[in-house]
């Protein structure tokens, strides 16, 4: 295998952390882009810090001059005062157009399961716009397309978990038959870095072995962890509710109203073959001890720049 520089959006990240590990192993050289330069950094003096000067394309430019790929993991979850999935995809735009004029080969672009333009839901079309924008770039790319990760540094499933252990039952919005198919951290990394090495455009549903309901992966993680607990169905907006209170007491957003519509109708969910082999419940089952019992905070991940995710 040619070894190659190549670059990582949040390298010091969730899944950005293990594209990098992959990277390293296989000898290539790996510079990240990244908003948290002084964030705990496993890999050492192994990988080149930038910050994305999104304000200066020139250094921008610079910072992507001679490497072959980009890995592209960033993204905002949700609205916040401080960060707009408007500005995720403006930023994201400006990434693309300066891999073009760095000359950058190929492009591995983290996306979501059934994006689409004319979605009244902003996190979906936004996803759809930057597939678009890729694919007319004329840069050789790989889309892949998760529903939901799971790993150590995973917050929906180890925040399920730490809900189940500590209140006596758990509410699902509406009938919870909504389905979801998580794919482990790793898997989703080693099909990038696999990607990373083709050249043919590529767009493929990264989801894993299982497709629960919501209700089923709420009752299977209470199994597992020991806490299981009636699951009861809940009108949206209680259930939004629920989730606002309990934000305010962690000093985090929980939910929002877009996740709950996004659920509901089904859009992590994709007919498709599976692309990651490890299975949630095996995984969960390993894990089960360490599983939710503490909170994993989006909003402390981006006021903190400096501890790594575990530490938060």
């Amino acid at each position: 295998m040619t070894r190659e520089v190549h670059i990582v959006t949040g390298a010091f990240g969730y899944s950005g952390q293990y594209i990098t590990k992959r990277l390293l192993d296989l000898g290539h050289q790996v510079r990240t882009l990244t908003n948290s330069t002084s964030r705990s950094n496993p890999f050492g003096s192994r990988v080149q810090v930038y910050p994305y000067n999104f304000d200066d394309e020139d250094k921008l430019v610079e910072s992507m001059q001679g490497a072959a790929v980009l890995y592209n993991t960033y993204w905002v979850r949700f609205n916040h005062t401080n960060f707009k999935h408007k500005a995720a995809v403006e930023n994201t735009l400006k990434l693309f157009q300066t891999a073009q004029k760095a000359n950058i080969k190929r492009i591995v672009h983290v996306s979501i399961t059934n994006p689409a333009e004319d979605s009244h839901l902003e996190y979906f079309r936004g996803k759809a716009r930057l597939e678009k924008a890729l694919k007319e770039s004329g840069i050789s790319y790989a889309i892949l397309r998760p529903a939901v990760l799971f790993g150590k540094e995973d917050i929906l499933i180890n925040n399920i978990a730490w809900m189940l252990r500590r209140f006596p039952v758990f509410g699902v919005f509406g009938d919870g038959s909504y389905r979801l198919q998580p794919v482990f951290v790793d898997d989703l990394a080693g099909l990038a870095v696999e990607q990373g090495a083709a050249r043919e455009n590529r767009i493929i549903n990264a989801i894993g072995p299982e497709t629960f309901t919501y209700r089923e992966l709420v009752q299977k993680i209470g199994e597992i962890i020991g806490k299981p607990r009636p699951v009861v169905s809940v009108p949206d907006f209680i259930g939004y509710m629920v989730g606002w209170f309990i934000g305010k007491i962690v000093g985090d957003v929980v939910i929002t109203r877009e996740e709950i519509e996004g659920l509901k109708a089904d859009l992590l969910y994709t007919d498709s073959p599976p692309a990651g082999k490890t299975r949630l419940t095996e995984w969960a089952a390993l894990n089960s001890k360490m599983l939710g019992v503490k909170y994993a905070s989006e909003l402390a991940r981006r006021r903190n720049r400096k501890e790594s995710y575990e530490k938060l």
